[in-house]
């Protein structure tokens, strides 16, 4: 068996719907399943999903608070009034600052932006920095992507009379900001249709209802913010996404295009691209230093300005990965220690951690042991940590933390992300808080990764065709993944380790006269966890492999099991303890069915954990993996062994063993009768001078004529003294299946013939035989058990 790392969820659908709806759309069966497991039933349902042309924009002004909004920035634009465009320091922040300064300026309004120092400001308006814009003359303040939960902030705005419109996405807060308005699809009794807008497509919607029209060039400003904030890519953020990735593509803002050069992004640009590439850099301006030139970058019309500042990007967003990197090698060690002692939410801090990174090492935390996770930056100085938290499904990290409100000054997020700030001192309270939460509402499910599979297919249903068809339901994001599709039971063929440390597997699905190509990254483990003949399952995804000029279809594989039990054969291998080490220690049992195996393999620093046959425990028969060393004494013991237990899930074969009885010559019956009579006839001989010129005489080995031997003495026939043999007068008729020495011949023999000198095949069968053995008995104790009811 191979165990997957996640749960495995297939959807279910009704198969002749789904043919029905692919019918209907004139797509394959596939699209249909796929549109159905993502709730979309209805053929218009299903044409507008596809057909993204087609789909229209909600009317900004079902949004509350947006009359009074487009009211005020218009009579701040007719009276020459200076606006400032308050923002965020990520990359939907910055996308909703550029987006919206741009619309505004195209209106003709005397426009400018603020970003707030991420380090010595922290997140939000700030009430130091709405007085500065007040002692500019700055008549009207619009946040976007944040302001939310900026109640100070918001009061200060009104003492100084300088009004002040909050545009938010994320969840509100029990008091909101007392603000000139608030534009939030979130807000309570707030009509919107839609409410997972990104903070760049709240602003899209100020711009289109500002303009009275569609501004379609900030789609693609939108559409990065949409993208990289990690909304649910469904319904009008779809639409955002879509249609952005459409401008970018058609060739849009000089500074996206200088991110693209640096970014070194071709054409087509899809949301991955905009996820892994340009997201990451606009976010590292605000991580690694300062946000202003990320926007300056985005407002930019001049190509030498916008190349340099790409590349300045560019060169932070380097910065921030080694930074990354080291500080996750700290987190993972406070971790470790954590998920030892049993906890199922991580809390972790260091003194002066990078404050722009915390967030990626939370999350490289959360992918390493799959718990909900939060990282501080504590500041000795003023004695604050700043914390950056990232959750898993199905737990609300948001909720949680609302419960520590009362300790938490600074506070806000979403379900599977938040961010906060609280007293050093108060880390283990917090800590404590949490995992008393969490172990009510964390089950062990919820603490398995799950993957969510939209279909299983065969190896031959996978063609070019059908992976290119898949497009059609891009773009792909939150709530509308790439596809993941399933192979069930089918052969392996060219297994085999790739990559420049071994650690990625390469191998090819089979079934029948079809084949599919899979790659797993990060997946060369599992090379050792396999074996050749056995039947895999895998999870993955489908792309298009192009290399010199051929298009193959491939599965990228991201998870892989094996339903039924493993026989590996170590029989010849040569490195016996390295190999034996790489099998999980809490899952192996070793046995060594006689003492000396364990010096002759040169397995002496394992011997505490190798087991003799009468010595084997309960607690290590449960352990899944067996490991035979060596011959048993004979086939029963072996047998008893695997009827005391499970049948394993996997069988280790080395058989170790000294000397090779099956290579060697048995006599048979006619062989002992000659013998006999010659030693009959000569009453009485010197054994061991005459053993030579007997084997050479017959023709038979020397090995064989003193086996003969040792059988007619354990018999009783002969008499041996001083090397003297001599015929006992009066023996007592015996089969020579009767003595010791031949039977423990012939079944070492027997056992060379099953264990050692049999194909692979062979020896599986052998097990297998046994596997159902145990299966009759088990049925066969259940009946008579229910018979006793």
């Amino acid at each position: 068996m191979l165990k997957p790392t996640t749960r495995w969820h297939v959807k279910t659908v009704d198969e002749q719907q789904a043919i029905q709806l692919a019918e209907s759309l004139n797509v394959s069966p596939f699209i249909g399943k796929l549109l159905l497991g993502r709730g979309i039933a209805e053929t218009a349902q299903a044409e507008t999903f596809i057909n993204k042309d087609e789909q229209a924009f909600y009317d900004p002004f079902l949004m509350d608070g947006m009359k009074e909004a487009v009211d005020r920035i218009h009579k701040a634009i007719n009276d020459h009034e200076s606006i400032l465009v308050f923002g965020d320091y990520d990359a939907d922040g910055v996308s909703s600052t550029s987006l919206l300064v741009r619309a505004l300026r195209e209106l003709g309004a005397d426009a400018s932006f603020y970003v707030p120092n991420r380090f010595t400001e922290g997140y939000g308006p700030n009430i130091p920095a709405l007085e500065k814009a007040k002692e500019q003359g700055i008549g009207l303040v619009i946040t976007v992507d944040t302001g939310i939960a900026a109640v100070e902030a918001a009061r200060r705005a009104k003492e100084l009379e300088l009004d002040y419109i909050v545009t938010d996405h994320h969840e509100p807060p029990p008091e909101l900001p007392e603000a000139y308005c608030i534009i939030n699809p979130k807000k309570p009794g707030c009509p919107y249709p839609f409410k997972s807008l990104a903070g760049a497509g709240v602003a899209y919607k100020l711009a289109h209802a500002l303009t009275g029209e569609q501004p379609s060039d900030l789609l693609a400003l939108a559409a990065i913010g949409t993208i990289s904030d990690l909304v649910p890519l469904v319904d009008e953020n779809r639409l955002i996404a879509s249609k952005g990735l459409d401008i970018i593509n058609q060739g849009s803002f000089i500074g996206i295009e200088a991110l693209l050069s640096v970014s070194s992004i071709e054409r087509p640009v899809d949301s991955e691209h905009i996820g892994f590439g340009i997201g990451p850099r606009l976010n590292a301006a605000g991580r690694m230093d300062h946000a202003g030139p990320a926007v300056d970058l985005m407002l930019t019309n001049d190509p030498a300005s916008a190349n340099q500042l790409a590349l300045d990007l560019d060169n932070l967003n380097q910065e921030r990965k080694s930074v990354v990197d080291q500080m996750t090698r700290q987190a993972l060690k406070q971790a470790e220690k954590q998920y030892d002692k049993g906890q199922k939410f991580f809390v972790i801090a260091g003194e002066n951690w990078h404050e722009g990174v915390i967030g990626i090492v939370a999350s490289r935390v959360v992918e390493k042991f799959y718990r909900p996770t939060i990282v501080f930056s504590i500041n000795p100085e003023t004695g604050l940590a700043k914390g950056s938290a990232r959750s898993i499904e199905g737990f609300d990290i948001f909720q949680a933390l609302s419960g520590s409100r009362d300790i938490l000054p600074h506070f806000g997020g979403h379900p599977m992300a938040a961010g906060m700030t609280v007293a050093s001192e108060n880390l283990y309270l917090l800590s404590s808080r949490l995992n008393k939460y969490s172990d009510v509402m964390l089950t062990e499910d919820i603490l398995t990764p799950l993957t969510t599979v939209d279909c299983e297919c065969n190896v031959q249903d996978i063609t070019i065709d059908v992976i290119q068809e898949l497009n059609i339901l891009a773009p792909f994001g939150v709530e509308n993944p790439k596809p993941k599709f399933a192979i069930k039971n089918a052969h392996i063929s060219g297994l085999r380790k790739i990559g420049k440390n071994q650690n990625h597997l390469k191998l090819a699905f089979t079934d029948n006269e079809s084949s599919l190509d899979g790659i797993g990254f990060y997946l060369g483990d599992k090379y050792d966890q396999m074996t050749p003949d056995v039947q895999v399952s895998a999870v993955g995804q489908l792309s298009v492999n192009e290399w010199n000029g051929f298009r193959k279809p491939q599965m990228l594989v991201e998870d892989i099991k094996v339903d039924e039990w493993q026989l590996f054969d170590l029989r010849n291998e040569q490195k016996i303890q390295e190999r034996l080490t790489k099998i999980p220690k809490e899952k192996r049992l070793m046995i060594a069915f006689h003492k000396q195996t364990i010096e002759q393999l040169e397995l002496n620093q394992l011997e505490d954990e190798i087991y003799s046959f009468d010595d084997i425990d309960s607690e290590a028969l449960k352990r899944e993996y067996l490991v035979l060393l060596d011959l048993p004494n004979d086939r029963q013991q072996l047998k008893s062994l695997l009827q005391k237990r499970d049948f394993p899930e996997r069988i280790y074969v080395i058989f170790h063993h000294t000397e090779e009885h099956f290579f060697s010559e048995f006599p048979a019956r006619d062989h002992f009768k000659w013998l006999y009579a010659f030693i009959l006839k000569q009453g009485s001989l010197n054994f061991s001078k005459m053993a030579s010129s007997i084997a050479r005489y017959k023709g038979w080995q020397k090995e064989t004529v003193y086996f003969m031997a040792k059988v007619f003495f354990d018999l009783g026939f002969v008499k041996i003294d001083n090397g003297v043999m001599t015929v006992n007068p009066a023996p007592e008729k015996k089969p020579l299946t009767e003595s010791r020495i031949y039977q423990q011949r012939r079944e070492q023999m027997e056992l060379e013939d099953i264990f050692c000198y049999s194909s692979y095949q062979s020896l599986k069968d052998w097990f297998n035989q046994r596997r159902l053995e145990r299966s009759s008995i088990e049925e066969a104790a259940s009946s008579e058990l229910q018979g006793l009811y």
